[in-house]
């Protein structure tokens, strides 16, 4: 009888503790709310200016074990422009279980302690319901968070397979799965997932029907916030096949590729280098083998305060362009105040005076590889200290120093051509003998213009540049003779007004050299 009872108290007390955690943990959880939701809005506001949305919570119920409550994605407060339309709102429903032990997660047999676990869904509305239409009425995906006692979260997102027709109009996706970690403030996440298919069928403006499918889409990154308030990382994504149709014939099939992009600090912590490969394994357009490609891309001290001066600049000016009555109107004009905003604050970026190197940038098919190779050495201009009068003088405010070549076997070329030919609805013969012919007057072109040369059956042309120097297959000339040789005028910058620092004596203008002939071989 006493084990009995002290058996019911041990329980009783297990209880009590329990409730008291939950309850505790709940009213917990209610208080960092309001601090998730100014943070993910300072986030959007930040990293997607145009999107013109904002976060709220509404309907918050907390109970012993669990509460309930409402995100609510919607137009931002006086945001001129939103993806979403005015009074439209984007909103999931947030079923919140309690630490210490969620009953969420005991039910998978999850026995560690966390503060809670949340299971998300979308509500279906007017600005959701197409995506239930394309989900067979359920929520196209579902996420269940859980939530530590030091405010880190860990969520699985599930995507669910879609299977829609109307028409000649279907969406068939498999579903996925992703997880999402986040530390508490934001800071440093990961996410990691893939899709196994994914189909599109639907009618463009000739009336024409069209397929567009992709198998095995992975992707796997993670990011991290730096001192100076920019975002650093790896992201790898990989895509096996994309192939697309019209009227059930293969236009083009893309096989095996992969991006791998990455980011990282000097020992310094002040500057930044990154790079970015990219790879596609084939190329195929109606059944013709085109190749295959890669690119090696890398861009070293890149300076971390200057890249936080550039984005702020670059999205203040974003978002003052967004408050323009009308301007998304024309979507042309917003584009092009969009670039001249990017341009404008791009000279921050070098500060650090970056290098960027491109080894290399390569085209291949069965007869050969073409490859294209670029070494760019920058400056920053804000240490000149002359107003610059010439073109050369100009540019070399910018640029240190440039080194590229490109390489282009004939035989890779005409393969390459022969193929495009073929395309067009010429015969095997007729296309390999147009191919010869459009290379071999390619070649002889560039010789012509002294932009090629030949050697070993390949056209190659390097260029290097320094000091107002340019050396072009081995010859050395000013800047001012090379642009000369397209007909560009070394053209004199009138001097800055104000107090911009006086053009030193002596570098003027100078009109271009006459740049000899040289003799042009005949093509094979």
């Amino acid at each position: 009888m006493k084990k009995s009872l002290v058996a019911v108290g041990i329980i009783v007390a297990l209880g009590v503790v329990w409730t008291g955690g939950s309850w505790y943990t709940g009213k917990q959880l209610e208080g960092r709310l309001a601090d998730m939701v100014a943070q993910a809005n300072a986030q959007l506001a930040s990293n997607a200016p145009e999107a013109g949305i904002q976060l709220a919570y509404q309907d918050y119920q907390r109970g012993v074990f669990s509460s309930h409550l409402q995100m609510v994605v919607k137009p931002a407060d006086g945001a001129k422009s939103s993806w979403l339309k005015p009074g439209q709102t984007v909103v999931l429903d947030e079923n919140v279980s309690h630490g210490p032990f969620p009953l969420a997660s005991l039910k998978s047999f999850n026995l560690a302690p966390a503060m809670a676990t949340v299971n998300s869904q979308l509500v279906n509305n007017d600005a959701t319901k197409q995506l239930f239409e394309l989900a067979k009425g359920q929520s196209p995906f579902d996420i269940n968070t859980r939530i530590s006692y030091a405010g880190d979260t860990r969520s699985d997102i599930n995507l669910k397979p879609l299977n829609y027709e109307k028409g000649e109009e279907k969406v068939a996706f498999s579903g996925g799965d992703f997880k999402l970690d986040a530390d508490k403030d934001g800071n440093v996440f990961s996410l990691n997932g893939s899709v196994e298919s994914g189909v599109i069928n639907a009618v463009n403006e000739y009336n024409q029907k069209v397929q567009l499918t992709f198998n095995n889409l992975k992707t796997e990154g993670d990011s991290k916030l730096t001192s100076f308030a920019e975002r650093i990382g790896n992201q790898k994504v990989t895509l096996d096949k994309v192939a697309v149709g019209v009227e059930g014939k293969e236009l083009a099939l893309l096989e095996g590729m992969t991006l791998d992009g990455k980011s990282d600090l000097s020992k310094d912590g002040k500057t930044i280098n990154t790079s970015l490969d990219y790879t596609l394994d084939s190329l195929k357009l109606q059944g013709q083998d085109m190749g295959s490609s890669k690119l090696a891309l890398k861009v070293g001290q890149i300076d971390g305060q200057s890249w936080h001066q550039f984005s702020q600049q670059y999205n203040g000016e974003v978002q003052a362009l967004l408050a323009q009555p009308g301007i998304m109107d024309n979507p042309e004009v917003y584009q092009q105040k969009v670039t001249e905003a990017f341009f404008s604050a791009l000279p921050l970026l070098l500060k650090g005076e970056p290098v960027i190197t491109i080894a290399p940038l390569s085209w291949k098919n069965s007869k050969g590889e073409t490859t294209f190779n670029l070494s760019l050495f920058l400056k920053d201009p804000s240490t000149a200290t002359v107003a610059p009068q010439t073109l050369a003088q100009e540019v070399d405010r910018s640029v240190k120093s440039l080194d590229s070549k490109l390489v282009i076997p004939m035989d890779m070329a005409t393969e390459f051509m022969t193929q495009v030919a073929r395309l067009e609805g010429y015969q095997p013969a007729e296309a390999e003998k147009l191919a010869s012919q459009q290379v071999k007057g390619l070649a002889a072109m560039g010789q012509m213009f002294r932009i090629t040369t030949q050697q070993d059956n390949n056209i190659q042309t390097s260029m290097q540049y320094s000091n107002g120097q340019v050396t072009l297959n081995g010859q050395k000339m000013p800047l001012a003779d090379f642009v000369g040789m397209f007909g560009v005028p070394d053209v004199a910058i009138p001097a800055p007004q104000g107090n911009a620092a006086p053009a030193q004596e002596g570098q003027s203008a100078q009109p271009p050299a006459d740049f000899p002939e040289a003799p042009v071989d005949s093509p094979d």
